[in-house]
């Protein structure tokens, strides 16, 4: 986004990180981007692939979608999500978990009773959750980074969601400050999952409308804000059909 011939997303890694955060996810990346992104922002780039190029190779898929980016999109780059680090956190490690593993959907299927389209669905695309474990002035914050799938029935993206939230709680210390942050692919209202994270169970703030969260637990936080258009606007034109979300914490 915009659908033209060219690609627009360094120029998108550029605005988001031209402030200088703390730390950036993404999702949705072409894998052959995965190199390029420490360049692009000026940051440390923590990359998790999702789904692998269609013909193996990450370098082919991009030559082949330089042909025309509006029209074929992610058919042959693959996907992959990315934490950036700016220099005042110092990561301390990283790890990783496939969110629609094929015995996880069997699982969740067959307790879900879900329809055999939303199944088939479910097993077409794999997706992750990635978290970095950083420190800064002996202050201790984990960073979850997730993508969840786009399914029909709620109940299986919530599955993921949950499975998610309970990977990044695992993976961090005890005492960490935990982020958890992405394209849920769930909206307010719809959501069981999403509303439990904001109880007192997991203790996250509250999400905000729409599929991008950025969800803070074990800190004192800002509730997420979405970028207004005229920020993401570069020489006339809406760089992706996502708004960056942004939350600050204390």
């Amino acid at each position: 986004m915009p659908p033209e011939r060219r690609g627009f997303l360094e120029e998108m890694v550029r605005l988001a990180s031209a402030d200088l955060p703390d730390a950036l996810c993404l999702q949705e990346l072409p894998v052959w981007s995965l190199s390029k992104l420490e360049s692009w922002s000026g940051m440390r780039a923590f990359g998790a692939v999702a789904s692998r190029p269609l013909l193996g190779s990450a370098r082919l898929g991009g030559a082949i979608t330089e042909l025309h980016h509006g029209l074929l999109r992610s058919a042959f780059t693959g996907q992959a999500n990315a934490i950036l680090l700016g220099s005042a956190l110092r990561p301390l490690g990283t790890d990783s978990v496939v969110l629609n593993p094929r015995g996880f959907r069997r699982s969740q299927a067959r307790a879900l009773a879900l329809d055999r389209s939303v199944r088939f669905a479910w097993a077409k695309e794999r997706r992750v959750c990635q978290a970095v474990r950083t420190e800064a002035n002996g202050r201790f914050l984990t960073i979850a980074n997730l993508h969840v799938s786009k399914l029909a029935d709620p109940r299986g993206k919530d599955a993921e969601l949950l499975r998610a939230a309970t990977f990044a709680s695992a993976f961090a210390e005890p005492g960490d400050a935990l982020v958890l942050a992405g394209d849920f692919n769930v909206v307010i209202g719809k959501s069981r999952m999403l509303e439990q994270l904001a109880g007192p169970e997991w203790g996250f703030t509250e999400p905000i409308p729409g599929l991008d969260q950025v969800l803070v637990s074990g800190a004192p936080a800002s509730r997420a804000e979405r970028w207004p258009d005229e920020r993401r606007r570069v020489e006339g034109r809406l760089l992706s059909d996502h708004a960056p979300v942004e939350a600050r914490i204390e």
